[in-house]
């Protein structure tokens, strides 16, 4: 039930944000853009830098540097080998034809750029376990809240590619919510943490390509996640 309320507070958003969207001229829909790109900017700092700065006495230190790195290399590596982000845009072009918006330029960029920013993170895992194991939907439909607010600002300013995030975040958190009873041995305190770091960490790169334009394959960091994950449930530390 999660996720579905999910999915329908992003399509919902996305209409919202497409109706008003029509109604601004390019230049409010370019400034809506930075200023979304801006805002997930600060969102994966704050979260990384909640993962990666730690209090000692009266002296902040940095922690988990070196599993960031690590964890994002390997996932680089991995990613651009089955080149996660193209085949991404291909399903995004493949959508873009059949939902007759052939002729819709940014179609393909709204898609993958909203995927990845509702998809990528710890509320969708944890939210999906809990509702796949106890049918407690409440994380996720927080987390529907929020995506709301995102979907409807990327539509408004992105176009209707945003809206169709919504098949990836039904697929993603959907299989999640079917297997929760599998994965939730691994979902340790660790690992939770190790997520949202390196979760956040791709938020901000996501923010960047949004503000500066397409610096980050992001999509092809994706694998990042999972070594992050698998460091936690082994307890490595660097």
């Amino acid at each position: 039930m999660g996720t579905i309320i999910n999915s329908l507070a992003i399509v919902l958003g996305g209409l919202c944000g497409i109706f008003f969207g029509k109604l601004l001229k390019e230049g409010h829909q370019q400034s809506l853009t930075m200023a979304c790109g801006i805002s997930v900017l600060f969102i994966g700092i704050s979260g990384a830098m909640e993962g990666m700065l730690v209090a000692d006495g009266s002296v902040i230190v940095s922690q988990n540097a070196m599993m960031v790195v690590i964890s994002l290399a390997l996932g680089a590596l991995i990613g651009e080998f089955l080149n996660i982000e193209g085949r991404f845009e291909d399903f995004g072009k493949w959508l873009k034809i059949k939902t007759g918006n052939a002729k819709d330029k940014e179609f393909v960029h709204g898609f993958v750029t909203a995927s990845l920013t509702v998809c990528i993170g710890a509320m969708a895992i944890v939210g999906a376990i809990e509702d796949g194991l106890t049918g407690d939907y409440s994380v996720l439909a927080t987390k529907a809240i929020l995506d709301f607010i995102i979907i409807m600002v990327m539509s408004a300013s992105m176009g209707k590619g945003a809206l169709f995030s919504s098949i990836p975040v039904l697929l993603f958190q959907g299989s999640i919510t079917l297997f929760a009873r599998v994965i939730e041995p691994l979902m340790t305190e660790a690992a939770l943490f190790n997520l949202s770091l390196v979760g956040n960490v791709l938020i901000f790169c996501v923010g960047l390509n949004l503000v500066w334009g397409k610096k980050v394959k992001v999509a092809n960091f994706l694998p990042a996640v999972l070594f992050a994950v698998l460091f936690g449930v082994f307890h490595l530390q660097f």
